[in-house]
């Protein structure tokens, strides 16, 4: 008798042990906002997503734009079509920042024998929804402390949905619906560096710097920051751009990085290091600082001030970690979509 009993409490605990294990690998539903078109780092991070989508371990629920040109939506939903996932919702800021198309955006309008040679399903500006109208309806439809947004460019988006009030999406505010249905917020703002130059004022921050100041006040979840410091010590190499996206002859993001710039160059990983970090939280592949609260300081600079039980964070590296990042994020961005 004693035996069985042994036998069953092991048994107990080793599927007690495996339903935890599938409920820690359940799949991270996703936001994603992002500036994409003044950057090409937020290409390869949209390109992490949907590897990381097809292994099973995240759930892109909507992209958000917070860069105030159409092509900017163009060009992600042409992305999401090449990884086959056409449907998520685009959402496009209004009246926001940096209209300027760059120099990657045009590829969304390129033909090949009258067909476009990225796909896309947003011809008609006037029919792609309010950036702040797709994230009420995307958190609306989980459950409750079930989403991480990563945001990697400016806060205009995000500050405006916590401004947003009840409406037919919801009764809450936005707010109330931020702190019901949001677990974590993973941006890429800031420089914590201890060696920051005096003068150094970061770009995502400098670009709607009310709209950071107001994330930084009022949003009611824990936040994480990698810091420009962060991605600009994790480059991501030439070599992976020139020879790991070569299994199609036209690829959107390896396209992209040869409009950006001259090749061959290396670029930091600003905006992978965000959404790497929503999607595997648990991986180790970052330190952070003790707690405390981001704020905008006198001089406009993103400050973190160490407060005991804080729920913002920054991330740190080592050396040992920028190898590991590094690495992972190779083998992530250049995965094939499934069927190419």
């Amino acid at each position: 008798m004693k035996l069985i009993t042994t036998v069953v409490f092991l048994l107990t605990f080793m599927l007690l042990g495996t339903f935890s294990e599938i409920r820690a690998s359940e799949p991270c539903r996703l936001i994603f906002d992002t500036d994409i078109g003044n950057d090409i780092d937020d290409a390869l991070a949209l390109s992490v997503i949907h590897a990381l989508e097809s292994r099973g371990e995240c759930k892109l629920l909507a992209v958000t734009i917070s860069k105030n040109n159409p092509l900017a939506a163009r060009y992600a939903n042409a992305i999401n079509a090449f990884y086959g996932r056409d449907e998520i919702p685009i959402g496009l800021v209004r009246n926001g920042k940096t209209p300027k198309p760059g120099r990657f955006l045009p590829l969304a309008e390129v033909k090949d024998n009258g067909k476009l040679r990225y796909p896309h399903r947003l011809s008609n500006v006037k029919e792609i929804p309010d950036a702040t109208d797709v994230l009420r309806k995307a958190l609306v439809s989980q459950p409750d402390g079930s989403v991480s947004i990563a945001v990697v460019g400016f806060s205009t988006n995000i500050s405006r949905l916590l401004d947003s009030k009840a409406d037919s999406i919801s009764p809450l505010t936005g707010k109330e619906l931020v702190r019901k249905k949001v677990k974590l917020l993973s941006m890429m703002a800031g420089n914590f560096a201890k060696n920051r130059p005096a003068k150094f004022k970061e770009y995502n921050v400098i670009q709607d710097l009310e709209a950071a100041r107001n994330l930084f006040d009022n949003w009611p979840t824990p936040i994480v920051s990698s810091g420009w410091e962060v991605g600009h010590a994790i480059k991501y190499p030439a070599v992976s751009i020139q020879q790991d996206f070569n299994y199609v002859k036209h690829h959107p993001c390896k396209e992209g990085y040869e409009l950006y710039q001259k090749m061959p160059y290396d670029r930091p990983t600003w905006d992978l290091t965000s959404v790497l970090y929503a999607i595997r939280p648990s991986r180790n592949y970052f330190g952070f600082s003790q707690p405390g609260k981001f704020s905008i300081g006198p001089k406009d600079f993103a400050l973190h001030t160490p407060k005991e039980n804080g729920a913002h964070r920054f991330f740190t590296v080592n050396a040992e970690q920028i190898a590991k990042v590094k690495e992972a994020l190779v083998i992530l961005a250049s995965e094939p979509p499934h069927g190419k």
